[in-house]
């Protein structure tokens, strides 16, 4: 179970014990939430109409401390240490703890210095344990521990519960946020339409390009048949123009003053006189 879950079922354990109670009663309920080891909410504990009517009882320091869990530092508790309860040990931790979360929000980079100083601690020793022990292992941070630099370098803090004055701001932020989103999605949705524009106006085109390439392919082949058909053509002329030379040589070569071998024998031939 992780940290958001242990934080709902303690808060509605809480929450339901300071329904059903008063008084004095009601203030052990303040001292155990405070001192629970899990618990680091309590904004719905301090809405509950049993806890607000501690306001002006004798039992009214005990509103305060709750106050302070859910907004405060252990800085201020050394402030106001006269007004409110004498704190047990696991709430010292539990306050110091919620100090680091406030310090947290500030800065992702918290100095040894710094830490030191606002939890009370005498050495880097004692500090790093208290981070890793208390902070890291409780699941309410992450981070680096640099001893060269000297700093805690925080990639993960829990929130806190938000003061009455932050609540305003909170507000402003998410509805600039929502605005932005808004805008966002509507850019998006323009950016869509246009791209479905392109697209159909590109599948178009190459329909387009596609049967101009049809048509040219079925002209070249019209234009293949019709030029193998003209060199057919060509090539009878010229073997019919070959075959009429070749005839016409053979004429000349039998033309009259030249008479056969037959021809000549048939003749009859003039006698020779005899020469005196």
């Amino acid at each position: 179970m992780d940290i958001e879950e242990k934080q709902a079922d303690l808060i509605d354990y809480f929450v339901k014990q300071a329904q059903s109670l008063t008084g004095a009663s009601l203030a052990g309920v303040v001292v155990d939430a405070t001192s629970h080891p899990s618990l680091f909410a309590f904004s719905e504990i301090l809405s509950v109409p049993n806890v607000a009517e501690l306001q002006g009882t004798e039992h009214s320091k005990y509103l305060d401390l709750l106050q302070l869990f859910a907004h405060g530092t252990w800085n201020d508790y050394k402030s106001n240490a006269v007004s409110l309860p004498i704190l047990a040990p696991d709430q010292v931790r539990k306050l110091k703890q919620l100090s680091v979360l406030t310090l947290a929000e500030t800065s992702k980079v918290l100095p040894y210095d710094q830490l030191m100083q606002e939890l009370d601690v005498s050495n880097v020793r004692e500090l790093e344990d208290f981070l890793i022990n208390e902070c890291m292992y409780a699941g309410i941070v992450r981070g680096k521990l640099d001893q060269w630099r000297r700093c805690f370098e925080v990639q993960f803090a829990a929130g806190r519960d938000l003061r009455p004055a932050q609540l305003d701001g909170m507000i402003q932020t998410l509805s600039s946020w929502l605005a932005t989103s808004d805008n966002l999605l509507l850019t998006i949705q323009e950016k869509i339409r246009w791209a479905d524009t392109m697209g159909e106006l590109e599948k178009k085109h190459r329909k387009e390009v596609e049967d101009r390439i049809d048509e040219v392919k079925k002209n070249l082949k019209v234009r293949y048949v019709g030029r193998k058909h003209l060199t057919y053509l060509m090539a009878e002329a010229t073997n019919y123009k070959q075959a009429d030379m070749d005839l016409r040589g053979h004429e000349e070569y039998s033309e009259p003053g030249v008479m056969d071998y037959e021809e000549d024998r048939s003749r009859p031939k003039r006698r020779r006189q005899p020469l005196v």
